[in-house]
């Protein structure tokens, strides 16, 4: 990634003050701040690796077709 050769903030028209100037970058850092922060909190999915239900097995069903059943979806 390329920098940039003037300053990342500059001013198009208008005659800003640097107490205006400097209350709009702390505006600015402010937001970015409270991104970075709701990024962090947000939560991962959990992997279907540790479901609850992987831990428990299915009970054994035995009787006539039990080998051929045991193959299908349930």
């Amino acid at each position: 990634m390329s920098e940039q050769a003037g300053p990342p903030l500059f001013l198009i028209k208008g005659d800003a003050t640097a107490e205006e100037v400097a209350a709009l970058t702390a505006v600015l850092q402010a937001m970015a701040a409270a991104g970075a922060a709701a990024r962090e909190g947000e939560r991962k999915p959990k992997s279907e690796w540790s479901a609850h239900h992987r831990k428990t097995r299915r009970p054994l069903v035995t009787g006539p077709g039990a080998w051929h059943a045991s193959g299908l979806p349930r």
